[in-house]
């Protein structure tokens, strides 16, 4: 059978939208709640293409999102912003213009701060991994998914500095960290590290890298850094 004239099925909406956002380099985090508001939206209209929908259908989704759902202004802000990239660089169609959407209140809250003594309690009772990252966020003022995704190669003992990568903004930045968390971060390497061989034993112990990386280092996924 000749292959050439199997005609290949076209990517569908979903899979170019990805495609879309890995151009223009936005996070795995990003890409998977914008995909998830394009499918709540598509099921919210009984499965309709978004190319037969615009500002009305939009308008009733961020609506029923507001009072129906509840969720909170920043979650209806992400699922406005999902749509309105899926129809701009995915179906090069303007959204329109949006009239009548009911918004979500923004709550008017005092922030809760722990004092110095409550921190401490707090960190004191934990232990292991968990410590680690506990004193990272409130040492070096790093978010948590930051600290969880924190690589081998960003952390500097010699300067007492870690890279964050690919932060908010799709920026990279240092933070120092204390000299205390020297010595645990080192610790924690060294559990990771016999972790890391005994799945690579296994036949484990590979991640996923962005963008060509993959295709350009073909052992890089594997790598301890």
């Amino acid at each position: 059978m000749n292959t050439k004239s199997i005609d290949r099925k076209p990517p569908g909406l979903l899979q170019v939208m990805r495609g879309k956002m890995r151009l223009a380099h936005m996070s795995l985090f990003t890409e998977k709640n914008y995909v998830l508001w394009v499918r709540q939206f598509i099921a919210f209209h009984h499965g309709r293409h978004p190319r037969e929908m615009g500002s009305e259908e939009i308008v009733q989704f961020l609506t029923y999102l507001a009072t129906v759902r509840n969720v909170a202004s920043s979650t209806q802000n992400q699922a406005l912003n999902a749509l309105v990239f899926l129809f701009k660089r995915v179906l090069n169609k303007e959204a329109g213009i949006f009239e009548g959407i009911v918004w979500a209140r923004k709550p008017k809250h005092i922030p809760v701060v722990l004092s110095v003594d409550q921190v401490r309690s707090v960190l004191k009772n934990l232990t292991g991994v968990q410590k680690v990252i506990g004193c990272l966020l409130y040492g070096t003022g790093m978010r948590l998914t930051e600290a969880l995704k924190l690589r081998v190669k960003d952390v500097d003992f010699d300067r007492n500095l870690i890279i964050v990568r690919d932060a908010k903004g799709a920026k990279d930045r240092s933070v120092p960290f204390p000299q205390f968390l020297k010595e645990p971060l080192r610790k924690q390497l060294e559990r990771a590290k016999a972790l890391h061989e005994r799945d690579l034993k296994e036949g484990f112990g590979r991640t996923n890298l962005p963008y060509a990386l993959e295709r350009k280092y073909p052992n890089a996924n594997s790598e301890w850094k």
